[in-house]
């Protein structure tokens, strides 16, 4: 067996850096020595796993091993790991949707790294094939372990309907919303404007290519315009507003605003999971023909669209990156860090160890 060095989720504030087995890799199974894993469980009824489970879903790095029946895949080959799950992996036909090619949406969806056996947060993981995507030569490990954050961002910006030339309004600066900016800019984007409120997070939006960064809690003098900052940008370099607007915030004052800057007929796009629901009245949409819309997670195409556009070399996709923080330091110097220094941060990365066969 295969000792491996992880960090397990056993309860809330109770997270451990142990020595746990890895599963065997399966005729139908490929194990990952895993590079790095950026910093972003309970039972699953499909695939059956309980607490403690390892942590991590952003993950890359090399494959050591394939089972008997995998062909596509070789040792010694780069991946980026998708680890949202769905009928494939827990050995059941394809559902309809999944069928439509949304399995981001199957009904037995699970994630690797959250209510999945195995995660990122660890030396090794053994997945199925389909959730190995290759690495592009030229494209890092480092930056590979951005593709997830970044396929959120690609899935968000295709089903949005953008089109190049576009203008779109970002609501938050954070590491999803960054992602999104750094995506429009490379899918050719018209005008973009990022709204936020900490000053880390706006300096990282100005150097990632947005055209204006606006704090929305800045004092407006009196009478000045409509007395929503974001409102009057949008309106003054944009005419009519924005195409899109994607809230990546989750708040009711950033929904406000996204129903605001969107123009006549565009798109108020929701990124963000939120917390508690949010008030709409449906004449801000009926009056302006806006569409509401939402996603979530990713699909392989999504995957291969990131990592397709940084080997171009036209993503700036490391400056994500503040921080790269060994397994065995991942409370401190990774969560805690997170939790005291939050605007100072996009990505901290997790760099596991090596593992012990025994």
């Amino acid at each position: 067996m295969t000792i491996i060095q992880a960090l397990r989720f056993h309860a809330q504030h109770d997270v451990r850096v142990e020595d746990v087995e890895l599963p065997s890799c399966g005729k139908d199974d490929v194990r990952v020595k895993i590079a790095y894993c950026g910093i972003c469980g309970s039972d699953n009824p499909y695939t059956g796993v309980e607490l403690p489970v390892v942590m991590g879903h952003e993950i890359s790095g090399t494959i050591v091993e394939v089972g008997s029946n995998i062909e596509e895949l070789k040792v010694g080959q780069n991946v980026a790991i998708n680890p949202s799950m769905d009928d494939r992996h827990h050995g059941k036909e394809d559902c309809s949707v999944c069928q439509s090619g949304r399995r981001n949406l199957c009904k037995s969806w699970a994630c690797y790294g959250l209510s999945a056996h195995g995660g990122g947060f660890a030396d090794e993981i053994v997945v199925k094939p389909f959730s190995c995507i290759p690495v592009p030569e030229g494209v890092s490990l480092k930056v590979a372990a951005l593709a997830e954050p970044l396929a959120v961002a690609s899935h968000m910006i295709r089903i949005s309907g953008f089109s190049d030339g576009h203008d779109v309004v970002i609501l938050g600066a954070g590491p999803i919303g960054l992602a999104l900016l750094l995506l429009l800019r490379a899918k050719g984007a018209g005008k973009v404007i990022v709204s936020e409120v900490t000053d880390s997070r706006s300096r990282q939006a100005e150097k990632f290519g947005a055209d204006l960064v606006i704090n929305p809690l800045a004092k407006i003098p009196d009478g000045a315009g409509s007395g929503n900052s974001v409102v009057d940008a949008a309106h003054n370099i944009m005419g009519d507003g924005a195409d899109i607007a994607f809230d990546a915030m989750g708040i009711q004052s950033t929904m406000d605003t996204a129903l605001l800057v969107v123009k006549p007929g565009g798109v108020v796009f929701n990124v963000a999971i939120h917390e508690k629901p949010l008030l709409i009245n449906p004449n801000s949409f009926s009056f302006k023909e806006v569409k509401l819309m939402g996603g979530i997670c990713y699909t392989n195409e999504d995957f291969d669209d990131v990592l397709g556009i940084l080997a171009t070399g036209n993503l700036a996709a490391e400056d994500m990156i503040t921080s790269v923080v060994p397994l065995e330091e991942v409370v401190q110097g990774g969560f805690l860090e997170l939790i005291n220094n939050k605007a100072k941060h996009v990505k901290i990365l997790i760099q596991p160890s090596q593992s012990v066969d025994l």
